[in-house]
């Protein structure tokens, strides 16, 4: 084999990889959108409608749905500008090595040992609170326009922050690593139709930035005290102290680890078999 068809062969690879890519993080963002993913529903409709048509010869449904084709990338553009512009910058904050993963064992236990003794306090007096944690997706854009501190944790000071009477409560915590960098941070809510309405604000600006980073997000409720955890759009609703601790810790480590310690597990299942 030619040192030119080697060269062939290594484009076409690096060119198949990169479409893949781009598949894998439009899907991603079709995942964690909303909005996106009544859009995915919505073209897969018109293709399905346009396909009946034509095995059909249904004329005048087929002329439409070709003006539809022809003019519903640039309408979406224009229509969607907020979302792909959201995308775009997810794209942009992604790193490929998170904060959280440069994290001790002991410093990750301290993390979750100090947020524990936070949320132990809120629950008790029913303190409404949202902490929110980096992890791979940069959280810079909320960080700016929030109050910065850039404190190292303690539960002492999460629940100052978090105290009615301070000027910051009524915003979310970002931390990132092992440091509170700010507070008063103001995140978008969630607009997925299957939460329950009577859900309040923190609630659904938890979700809602879980919905647009892998941030974990923690409230507790200024109502009842209960905690619950907003991850990947998902909300773990009224959890025991415990398990707030434990998710958190789970969600914490590195991803290499917990793979290589899902492995093990299974190898040492099939082995006691």
């Amino acid at each position: 084999m030619s040192l030119d068809n080697i060269l062939t062969i290594l484009k076409d690879i690096i060119d198949v990889c990169i479409v893949w890519l781009g598949i894998y993080f439009i899907l991603k963002s079709i995942k964690n959108n909303v909005k996106f993913t009544l859009l995915f529903k919505g073209i897969i409709i018109i293709v399905v409608i346009k396909i009946i048509s034509e095995i059909f010869d249904l004329t005048t449904i087929g002329l439409l749905l070709e003006y539809v084709i022809m003019w519903g990338p640039l309408a979406l553009i224009i229509i969607f500008q907020p979302e792909i512009r959201t995308v775009l910058e997810q794209l942009g904050r992604s790193q490929l090595l998170g904060r959280h993963k440069v994290l001790t064992v002991s410093e990750r236990e301290k993390i979750v040992y100090e947020i524990g003794l936070a949320l132990e306090y809120l629950k008790k007096h029913r303190i409404g609170a949202l902490i929110v944690i980096e992890r791979d997706s940069s959280l810079a854009e909320y960080i700016e326009r929030s109050k910065k501190i850039y404190a190292d944790i303690s539960n002492e000071l999460l629940v100052a922050i978090f105290f009615p009477d301070n000027p910051l409560h009524d915003g979310g915590v970002i931390i990132q690593g092992d440091k509170i960098t700010s507070a008063g941070a103001i995140f978008p809510t969630t607009v997925d139709m299957k939460f329950s309405k009577r859900l309040g604000t923190r609630h659904r600006a938890a979700i809602g930035i879980s919905e647009e980073s892998d941030a974990i997000a923690i409230i507790v409720s200024e109502e009842t005290g209960r905690i619950s955890i907003a991850i990947n759009g998902n909300l773990n609703y009224n959890l025991t102290l415990e398990e707030a601790k434990l998710m958190v810790l789970e969600e914490l480590k590195p991803k290499k680890i917990t793979e290589f310690s899902e492995d093990s597990d299974k190898e040492g299942e099939e082995v006691d078999e």
